[in-house]
């Protein structure tokens, strides 16, 4: 009498004819490529070594099945092969069933065989976990386990923890003290064996492997699975899958499966079958909230932690980080606060001493212009004494003569009076202008400013030049200068407009200034009529101890144009090729005499100062500049 053949046995087997039946018809299977990898990445629970002889007879298959490819067996653990998949660098897994449901939920994987062990496991219900103990141990049951040492694999292991997992959580039995001692899974073995674990978990049928081991060990809480040829303490699952990847071409995926349906257990020692229905896993994943079910989980801060860990790990790090940048960060402030300080101090008295340089350097310009002018300013005050002693000697001679008149008396005081006044203004100007004293800014008028100057100017000598200014102001304009040291700029510049035509006939001495405005600043032209200077001089004229004079000592230029940049203005002299200033009505001033134009070459000096802020924008605005370049 013929042997039953179950149903389902049956139908796997009728699926199998059909595949090669198909295989037959077309012969035999295309070489999609030539020379390239496929590349199967494996979970090596028993270790790399027992992955190849466990996989082998796959890859002898696929070898002479396709032989434009050259198969390759990829062992890594969970996360190592997990890591390879989401990179691309494997085209197949062979991998347990709950491992296989993440990677379906995470990479896009899917299943195309399921592995058929033969022996009476079915592809449907090939995978359980048994509980074992060392036969000497007191513990009898499941039950028996709270406040136990547990050895698993790890936590993400199927057969090697989550299956026993979902037992104890149907049964309601609080989980044990869990000891991971990774893959392979005989770690667990060795656990027990050493006494660092009071329980340990093995995947279904490695158990039958060990020919003592009934000796040795005991299993709790043994199911009775119909069938089913090894112990177990945990329902059965499908068998592991052989899934493809997203990137897996539909082509070499099904050639594939059609060369692995050809095997057979009499000559490969395994099978495939059909993909399984793997819901049993979806189930027992939801009911534990773990792989593609973990958002299930209560949000509570140690799920939060368990399950965002990299972000925890990486806020912590970042506070940790902060912590000691800000501790670092303070300790450089404190320091370098304290460095900076010194430099500040250091700073000041250096501004101190130059300021002081300054000063002195500016009173010791001051007092070479009044040196040089010094020869005439004798002169010039012999005038008022000479006609205060006329009028002092024509009293004395009216006296004589019995011819004073009280109108006489009269006359002769007042004009006495004015000279000594004249004298004593002449004398209080030079007094003022060599007066050495700390700078101190104020608004003043430019064309009052100017006026004290030329009238300092022309009291210090005998026969001073003609003076012409040319006033375009505004009559409410102001700067905001240090008097003193702009009378000292105008003073040096004028000085050296008649040094440079003192020697000339008289009409060509005459000295022209005029006042404008350009865009935002304030402009004093400077202009002497006499034979100008070489490029040589134009080149050195601001630099220190460069003279055209020879007593000069080159340093009233110099000084002159440091004052001007300390106000936030300019010095400079204007082009050599500049055509006369421009009059306000549009014409071109010309000197005295027309005819002398072209003679009188001359300098032009342009003095820029910075307008002071004016209640009256309006009255700022000035005249458009016409000034020729500098």
């Amino acid at each position: 009498m013929p042997a039953f053949v179950p149903p389902r046995r049956l139908i796997r087997t009728l699926c199998c004819i059909l595949a090669l039946a198909a295989l037959g018809s077309a012969g035999h299977v295309p070489a999609l490529a030539a020379d390239k990898p496929l590349r199967i990445g494996v979970l090596a629970f028993l270790g790399a070594e027992a992955a190849v002889t466990e996989w082998t007879p796959v890859l002898r298959r696929l070898e002479s099945a396709l032989p434009g490819y050259t198969p390759t067996l990829v062992q890594l653990d969970h996360d190592g092969l997990y890591e390879a998949a989401r990179r691309g660098e494997l085209d197949f897994v062979i991998t347990n069933p709950g491992h296989y449901v993440e990677l379906e939920a995470a990479l896009g994987a899917s299943r195309i065989l399921t592995l058929d062990a033969g022996g009476g496991r079915a592809p449907e219900r090939a995978l359980g976990s048994v509980v074992i103990v060392p036969r000497a141990s007191p513990l009898r049951a499941l039950e028996n386990l709270p406040g136990r040492r547990l050895a698993i694999v790890g936590r993400s292991g199927f057969g090697g923890y989550q299956l026993v997992w979902g037992e104890l959580d149907r049964r309601a039995i609080d989980l044990a003290e869990l000891r991971e001692v990774g893959l392979p899974m005989d770690g667990v073995v060795d656990a027990l064996d050493r006494g660092l674990a009071d329980a340990g978990v093995l995947r279904s049928c490695l158990l039958e492997a060990r020919p003592d081991w009934a000796a040795r060990f005991r299993v709790l809480s043994p199911r009775v699975e119909h069938g089913f040829p090894c112990a177990t303490s945990t329902p059965l699952y499908p068998d592991w899958p052989l899934a493809t990847l997203r990137h897996t071409p539909p082509e070499l995926a099904r050639v594939v499966a059609i060369a692995l349906l050809g095997m057979r257990h009499e000559q490969d020692g395994l099978a495939w079958a059909m993909p399984a229905d793997y819901q049993a896993v979806h189930e027992l994943f939801r009911r534990l909230e773990i792989g593609p079910y973990a958002y299930l989980r209560a949000p509570t801060l140690m799920v939060l932690a368990e399950r965002y860990w990299p972000w925890v790990a990486g806020f912590a790090l970042l506070i940790v980080g902060w912590i000691a940048y800000t501790v670092r960060v303070e300790h450089l402030v404190q320091s370098r606060t304290a460095a900076l300080r010194e430099a500040l101090a250091a700073r000041e008295a250096m501004e101190a001493s130059m300021r002081g340089a300054q000063e002195q350097a500016e009173h010791m310009s001051r007092l070479s212009v009044l040196g040089e002018l010094s020869g005439t300013l004798a002169h010039e005050l012999n005038q008022p004494l000479a006609a205060i002693a006329n009028y002092a000697n024509s009293l004395v001679r009216r006296a004589d003569n019995q011819r004073l008149t009280e109108a006489a008396v009269r006359e002769a005081a007042g004009e006495i009076a004015g000279q000594a006044e004249r004298a004593a203004g002449i004398l209080g100007r030079i007094r003022a202008f060599a007066r050495k004293r700390t700078a101190s800014r104020e608004a003043v008028a430019p064309r009052e400013l100017l006026d004290e100057t030329v009238t300092l100017f022309r009291g210090m000598l005998a026969h001073a030049p003609p003076v012409a200014i040319d006033d375009a102001l505004p009559p409410d304009l102001r700067i905001e200068v240090d008097r003193l040291q702009i009378q000292q700029v105008l003073l040096n510049l004028l000085k050296n407009a008649w040094d440079a035509s003192r020697g000339l006939p008289y009409e060509r001495q005459r000295i022209d200034i005029r006042l404008e405005v350009a865009a935002d600043s304030l402009r004093i032209r400077v202009r002497d009529h006499g034979s100008g200077l070489d490029e040589t001089a134009r080149a050195q004229l601001f630099e220190s101890f460069f003279t055209t004079k020879a007593d000069g000592l080159g340093l009233g230029l110099s000084i002159c144009r440091s004052i001007a940049e300390a106000h936030g203005g300019r010095l400079a002299l204007a082009a050599a090729d500049a055509a006369p200033d421009a009059s306000p009505n549009g014409t071109r001033d010309a000197p005295a005499d027309a005819g002398l134009a072209a003679e009188a070459v001359g300098a032009t000096f342009i003095l820029s100062l910075p307008l002071a802020p004016s209640p009256n924008p309006a009255s700022a605005a000035g005249t458009p500049d016409t000034s020729e370049p500098t």
